[in-house]
């Protein structure tokens, strides 16, 4: 590098004693200094090493089509260790990396290709640039207009947005305007589109010390995706709070909006959050698409005697019925479903919820508004002025909303509630603790359930496999299976990947259940000391079955993988 004259060795010597203090490598220290950047450091690795180095600008980092590089080397182990393959010659697998010196991970890559590697040493950014557009098949939106930006300011047309009447982005329409002033329009025109196109439920953008991440969250995973330059990091963030009505000048504070986007005639909510951190703001915004989500009880992952139990329980005339789970797993789409099933012009259903996710036809909805009153208690005490048959309360947070809930199922209403808790049964001794007597909860309780996403093996390219005897074990200890299947023949499937599924394996989310109807049985527990293992094994006895038995059958049945049903189950003891 000195020699190239890129640095001298003033710079040198500060940026050793920088590595000493730090840590790290003498090229990630020149990299933070700002002395140098990855590319020069990696052209000085690559000829240190004897090693070639890959770019866009020299075509060495350009993936070959048609030679099957995507199944060599699958996405997610890619982008997780920022390599990329670029192509095979006699049996040997050219690969671009960001440190060739590193022998386990060549030995990964071995591993997992099945052939010898050839190492091509390039940058971090370049890398995970190709990965996002390999990968997916194309050169992604975002990546075209970053791609133009490098020409902005030569005096050629852009692309601007048009907000319709209504006040919603219209990202069907564009018209033509100053390249110069419309480039961070047409970065956030393109990040949602793209986010959109991949099914994104939320998008998080953020800036650190030395650059900015872009991440998509696609079925419950993030995904990294090309980032926008430093310097267009503040007029992006800019452009979605005059979207959302926010503050553009409060730059100190959280900050929360929405906006609704137009786009091939739906209609998508997006809901904005703007976060002060140490490096900047960070935004993340969630994509409320109503099209995408199905408030169907027969395809939202019910088995069949659950969702007997669950409409069973919704049906009934009065009584308290709660579902739990983390934020994020699905419980407003599952009441959602429930509510369609059940609503029809005889019934006068009302909601509070925080926020109205999804606007239903025939159903009284409520947003609530702590800062004026408006809290989910207070809801539900004018509620019961209102004449209603069934009440859903979009969650159960404290002592008062948990007194009203019990009193409007004990005078003649249905309601439906949620709490955060690990499982089902676990509901009974919260609402205990919120000084909820056990003989009342007792006499109102109808059902408690609980439940988790997992996501769905992509049809297309699902892998068959002898399942592990680990695997063999567990199953046949915690399925609850009766009679169980023939264990010797037992096939499940694993995900691989391929352009459907944009080379993911996955592709959308299915529900896991455990549904327990209040029977007598569980009643007299309640009333006595509401012991979760009491209850939990009176449950089963009566035939119910937990989480992980619900995950299982999805395994058997080719729905998910057994990996990732593992991952967001727990086994009860």
């Amino acid at each position: 590098m000195i020699q190239a004259k890129w640095i001298d060795e003033d710079k040198l010597q500060k940026a050793l004693k920088f590595q000493q203090q730090q840590g790290g490598l003498i090229g990630e220290a020149l990299v933070k200094l700002r002395y140098a950047t990855e590319e020069q450091v990696a052209q000085a690795l690559a000829k240190q090493l004897g090693i070639p180095y890959a770019s866009k600008e020299n075509q060495i980092l350009n993936p070959e089509k048609g030679q099957g590089l995507e199944k060599m080397i699958p996405e997610k182990f890619a982008r997780d260790n920022a390599v990329v393959p670029l192509f095979i010659e006699n049996n040997t697998l050219a690969t671009a990396l960001t440190d060739p010196t590193n022998i386990i991970m060549l030995d990964n890559l071995k591993l997992v290709s099945g052939m010898e590697i050839t190492p091509f040493i390039s940058t971090k950014a370049q890398i995970l640039k190709v990965i996002d557009s390999f990968y997916s098949g194309q050169t992604s939106l975002i990546d075209r207009v970053l791609d133009k930006g490098a020409g902005e300011g030569q005096g050629e047309s852009s692309e601007t947005d048009v907000v319709t009447s209504d006040g919603k982005l219209d990202l069907d329409k564009v018209i033509i305007g100053d390249s110069k002033g419309a480039q961070s329009i047409k970065l956030v025109n393109a990040i949602i589109k793209q986010a959109i196109g991949e099914r994104c439920s939320d998008i998080h953008l953020e800036k650190y010390d030395e650059k900015v991440a872009l991440r998509f969250r696609i079925d419950g995973t993030l995904y990294e995706r090309s980032a926008p330059q430093s310097e267009l990091f503040d007029a992006i963030i800019s452009r979605v709070k005059i979207l959302a009505k926010l503050d553009i000048s409060e730059r100190r504070l959280p900050q929360d909006g929405s906006f609704t986007i137009k786009f091939q005639n739906r209609n998508i909510e997006t809901r904005v959050s703007i976060c002060p951190t140490v490096f900047g703001e960070k935004l993340v915004m969630r994509l409320l698409d109503k099209g995408n989500v199905e408030f169907n009880v027969d395809k939202i992952g019910f088995e069949v005697r659950q969702k007997e139990d669950f409409l069973k329980a919704a049906t009934a005339p009065h009584g308290l019925i709660l579902l739990t789970g983390p934020t994020g797993s699905g419980k407003t789409t599952t009441l959602n479903a429930v509510l369609n099933t059940i609503k029809s012009p005889e019934i006068n259903i009302m909601t509070l919820e925080d926020p109205v996710e999804v606007k239903m036809e025939g159903i009284s909805q409520v947003q609530i508004r702590p800062q004026i009153g408006l809290t989910f208690a207070a809801g539900l005490r004018s509620f019961l002025r209102q004449d209603p048959d069934v009440i859903l309360v979009g969650e159960t947070r404290d002592n008062e909303t948990a007194e009203a809930c019990l009193k409007a199922a004990m005078t003649g209403h249905l309601v439906l509630s949620t709490l955060h808790t690990n499982s089902a049964l676990e509901a009974i001794p919260r609402l205990i603790d919120m000084d909820i007597e056990a003989y009342l909860l007792a006499s109102t309780l109808l059902l408690v359930a609980a439940q988790r996403l997992v996501r769905v093996l992509c049809p297309d390219c699902k892998v068959p496999y002898r399942p592990s005897q680990e695997e063999i074990d567990m199953f046949a200890r915690e399925s609850r299976l009766d009679p169980l299947p023939d264990l010797t023949r037992l096939t499940f499937y694993k995900a691989r990947g391929c352009p459907k599924c944009v080379n993911m394996g996955y592709k959308g989310r299915k529900a896991i259940y455990e549904v327990f109807f209040i029977t007598e049985e569980i009643k007299r527990v309640v009333v006595k000391d509401a012991d979760v293992p009491k209850m939990r094994e009176t449950a089963l006895k009566s035939g119910a079955w937990d989480l992980r038995a619900s995950g299982w059958r999805k395994v058997l049945a080719g729905v998910t993988s057994a990996e990732d049903m593992l991952s967001i189950t727990m086994t009860e003891r």
